[in-house]
Order: C-alpha cells, then sequence, then structure tokens
C-alpha cells in the first residue's frame, strides 16, 4: 500500500498515511480537525532480483579475467629479465 503524505492548512501539522488507491483521500487534520492538502514526494523504490549487485555484474573467476591476469603478468616478468641480461653482458 501507498504512504501519503499531508500538511495541515491550519496548523502547518505534516502526517503520514497509508491507504489503498481505492480509499479517499484524508480531508482533515488529526490535530486540529482542519482541511489537509496532499503533498507530492518523491517515492522509493528497490531493485530486486538479479544483476542489481557488484558481485551480480561481473564474476571474478571468469575464463577472460583470468586470460587478462596471465597476460600482464607474463610481459611485467619478462622485461626485468630481459633489461638485466642486456646490461650484464655489456
Amino acid at each position: 500500500m501507498p504512504i501519503y503524505e499531508y500538511k495541515c492548512l491550519k496548523c502547518n501539522h505534516e502526517f503520514e498515511a497509508m491507504q489503498k488507491f481505492s480509499e479517499s483521500a484524508i480531508s482533515q487534520c488529526p490535530n486540529c480537525a482542519g482541511p489537509v492538502k496532499k503533498l507530492i514526494s518523491r517515492s522509493s523504490f528497490h531493485l530486486k532480483g538479479s544483476g542489481w549487485y557488484l558481485t551480480d555484474y561481473a564474476k571474478k573467476n571468469s575464463p577472460r579475467d583470468t586470460a587478462d591476469r596471465s597476460d600482464t603478468s607474463d610481459s611485467s616478468s619478462e622485461s626485468p629479465v630481459s633489461s638485466t641480461t642486456s646490461s650484464d653482458s655489456d
């Protein structure tokens, strides 16, 4: 059920009411019985199901991820060895 916000025009009291869509709007303030108006507020929502979390987006052990790691580690391990070898031979 939606939660609606109301504000009293007489005493400025703001309150919330959980109402069905089929129910009529509240017309009197619970504090002073003055007239009220319905406020427009932001609605909140929840993203449920798979695919909405960081852990669901990319798996750490995917084949593509492990291939990228092996290419990076091979090239970085060869560079220091070859530069050391060339300086030793001079």
